[in-house]
């Protein structure tokens, strides 16, 4: 007997589910060394990548079935994705969708920023490692921190909800730009979050001595800033512990060292129409073909609901014998 409308998605340890990470691409326009490989890459044909039909599909039923209340679109590099805004358009006239959300690197963002605002797209994070183009070189293997810079701008002046900003803790790159990006997102009244470099690269390089640590991250900021406070953290489901400095507030994702597995109410779709209970997860369930193929909206459900219940614990990047998923970030969806 298939569950009612509404009942929500739990797994086996009654974690639930309203949150969705919605990928629309595996493509980019620039290589992070902590995300993609620099050539050779191999990226999904079109043919296998989800039309929108399909993803609003999947997302009006895990809206108004599941009780999903938040979808957050992402890559790749979801704004190399064409008419993006009309996917966004077709998203936000969901009934019962209360948030809708995206994660870029801004590059692209000048010239679609206004358009994915008035499609209904809430709020945006923009990933911003460095301010320094040498270093962004280095990170991305490619041109364009003042494209970025830009797209931030223009962000901020479409008036959405919240624009956040999102720099990766990497050891040996991140010390000397916390002071940097954290003035630069105050002066312009915006969230700076710093992540802990998780295990996703595809070169299979990360080490875990590679992570610069929140606590650490913590020291730097007090060496500069003075006197810190943590600030409320109103649902524990959010990953990020915020905190507050002179003249703001800057958030500190703790990933690798601090997991908050245990509150997490994310699941993921790929761009290719597989969905994964965990970014970490070492398997996914397939359902690109069942929709090509016929499948009801109860089959789709039933997979889903039995994906959700096989989810583990913990991601286990701090345990020993952790083994990284096959796809990385960039093939997964961030």
């Amino acid at each position: 007997m298939m569950p009612n409308p509404q009942t929500p998605l739990v797994d086996s340890l009654g974690r639930i589910h309203t949150s969705v990470r919605l990928s629309v691409t595996d493509r980019c326009n620039i290589r992070c060394f902590y995300c993609m490989p620099e050539t050779d890459i191999p990226f999904a044909p079109r043919e296998r990548i989800l039309t929108f039909e399909e993803i609003h599909r999947l997302a009006r039923l895990l809206i108004q079935q599941c009780g999903i209340r938040d979808l957050r679109i992402t890559g790749g590099e979801p704004l190399v994705r064409r008419q993006l805004n009309r996917l966004v358009s077709m998203l936000h006239e969901i009934d019962g969708l209360e948030d809708l959300s995206l994660t870029t690197n801004g590059i692209l963002l000048v010239d679609q920023a206004r358009d994915l605002r008035q499609a209904g797209l809430k709020r945006i994070n923009i990933s911003l490692d460095t301010l320094d183009e040498t270093v962004f070189r280095q990170i991305t293997r490619r041109e364009g921190v003042e494209r970025t810079i830009a797209g931030i701008d223009a962000a901020i002046a479409c008036g959405f909800d919240s624009v956040k900003l999102n720099a990766l803790a990497i050891r040996g790159i991140t010390e000397n730009e916390v002071v940097r990006l954290v003035a630069f997102a105050l002066e312009r009244s915006v969230m700076l979050r710093f992540i802990e470099f998780m295990p996703l690269d595809a070169d299979r390089a990360w080490e875990k001595q590679s992570v610069l640590t929140g606590d650490e991250l913590l020291g730097i900021l007090r060496n500069h800033f003075g006197k810190i406070e943590a600030a409320t953290r109103p649902d524990p489901s959010q990953p990020a512990e915020e905190f507050l400095i002179e003249g703001g507030k800057v958030g500190i994702i703790r990933s690798v060292t601090q997991p908050f597995c245990s509150a997490c109410n994310r699941i993921r779709i790929t761009a290719d129409g597989a969905v994964r209970n965990c970014l970490f997860a070492r398997g996914e369930t397939p359902l690109r073909e069942l929709m090509r193929s016929g499948a009801t909206d109860d089959e789709l459900l039933l997979e889903i609901r039995n994906c959700m219940l096989s989810k583990a614990p913990a991601h286990g990047i701090d345990r020993e014998g952790f083994v990284a998923p096959e796809r990385a970030m960039y093939a997964i969806g961030g």
